[in-house]
């Protein structure tokens, strides 16, 4: 029998870093090591019991069939009236998908959408998946470097350098995972100015941390800042992150009806739907009790807040303060070129990335992973006792540099 080689779009990604980070810590586990984890990217809490309840419910009630593609009626419209509630933006059902997950409707949408020789715009710092996930689809991922200097945020002016004839999307990630950088009002129309003289760029954003904002006021979504643009975006979502129903896998998106009928139409051949229980908890937990959301935010503030300062007390390390999400992106510059007590010279971040792992039982993810060095990312979305410990480790392995 022949060796089995994997097909060419295989060939061509790699795996996630954050994924592969996970398994790391689970090995090292497994081996009796205890390690500080601060690569998780999912809340440490429960899903709430009225959204479990409702689950339970819709078992009792026989709700465990397929569904149709396009989602339940009552999802469906929990979700119209949460994108309406929440930006001002009115959609039709057909102006919405719903997938396995946001992750998997982001997928899709470029599979529906990219063919060879397609760009997209990926603006650095990204969330790790979105380079493979373009080359997967045969796009070419055209990263743009946006450092601490613009606050990790795409300018007008790096847009118009990245934009051609050949562009097909433009990413936005806000509030952004790795970083917690957040676009305002200002800063989306400035885009949508540029945009505007390219008409057949589309934009993808990614608003699954949405509602973890800490500033003033909800947040802005670039449709509502830019309702000409409703035709050529598609805003994506979940309830993974805000409802820690990261397992329950439900993420849905709005945009045009064309690019969403393309994109259900893949759906119906690759999942035929989401899962049925999956769908009564998610509308449970867009239609009911908010409290949790809001509850929840204060602790990744607190978290937030206590992680930043001791983080640019570490000599070596600085951190600016994300304004959303719950990660924190550390400049470890201070830290490379120095030598470890076992005479390893730090190169860059990963090297510095595993001699925290080696050194000092703590788990982060490189910013190399997430295309701009040397930084590394670390999560609150874990308790506080874990973080200060994980700091004060990292502090200790800092001043063992020399």
């Amino acid at each position: 029998m022949s060796e089995f080689e994997p097909a060419s779009r295989v060939s061509r990604i790699k795996s996630s870093a954050s994924v592969a980070a996970a398994a790391r810590v689970r090995e090292l586990k497994a081996e009796g090591r205890r390690i500080l984890d601060l690569t998780v990217g999912e809340p440490d809490f429960d899903t709430p019991e009225h959204i479990k309840a409702a689950a339970v419910e819709a078992i009792s009630n026989g709700e465990t069939k397929y569904t149709s593609v396009t989602g339940t009626p009552a999802l469906q419209k929990a979700i119209l009236e949460t994108i309406e509630l929440r930006s001002g933006i009115h959609y039709t059902p057909a102006e919405i998908t719903i997938g396995g997950g946001a992750k998997q409707v982001i997928f899709t949408a470029f599979m529906a959408s990219l063919d060879a020789g397609d760009e997209v715009v990926v603006p650095a710092p990204y969330w790790v998946s979105y380079p493979d996930m373009v080359l997967a689809n045969e796009g070419t991922p055209v990263v743009v470097t946006c450092g601490e200097e613009s606050g990790f945020k795409l300018t007008p002016e790096a847009l118009a350098g990245a934009l051609n004839e050949r562009t097909k999307w433009v990413i936005l990630n806000t509030p952004s995972n790795p970083t917690g950088a957040v676009y305002s009002r200002s800063e989306l129309r400035a885009l949508a100015d540029v945009l505007a003289n390219f008409p057949q760029v589309y934009v993808l954003t990614d608003e699954i941390y949405d509602q973890i904002y800490f500033g003033t006021g909800k947040i802005s979504s670039l449709v509502e800042v830019a309702p000409e643009l409703k035709d050529r975006v598609l805003a994506v979502n979940g309830v993974s992150k805000a409802y820690a129903m990261t397992g329950w896998r439900l993420g849905y998106a709005a945009g045009p009806a064309p690019l969403i009928a393309a994109i259900n139409k893949l759906q119906s051949q690759i999942s035929s739907c989401p899962s049925s229980v999956s769908q009564a908890a998610s509308a449970a937990a867009l239609t009911g009790d908010q409290a949790f959301v809001r509850e929840s935010v204060e602790v990744y503030r607190s978290r937030r807040d206590a992680a930043v300062a001791a983080l640019n007390a570490v000599d070596g390390l600085s951190c600016a303060t994300p304004e959303g999400a719950f990660y924190a992106y550390v400049n470890c510059g201070g830290a490379i070129g120095k030598t470890t007590p076992e005479g390893k010279v730090i190169a860059n971040d990963e090297d510095f990335t595993l001699y925290l792992l080696e050194a000092a039982s703590v788990a982060v993810i490189q910013g190399s992973a997430y295309g701009l060095g040397p930084y590394f990312r670390i999560s609150y979305a874990t308790s506080l006792d874990i973080i200060e410990e994980s700091i004060a480790a990292i502090d200790k392995a800092v001043r063992a540099l020399s």
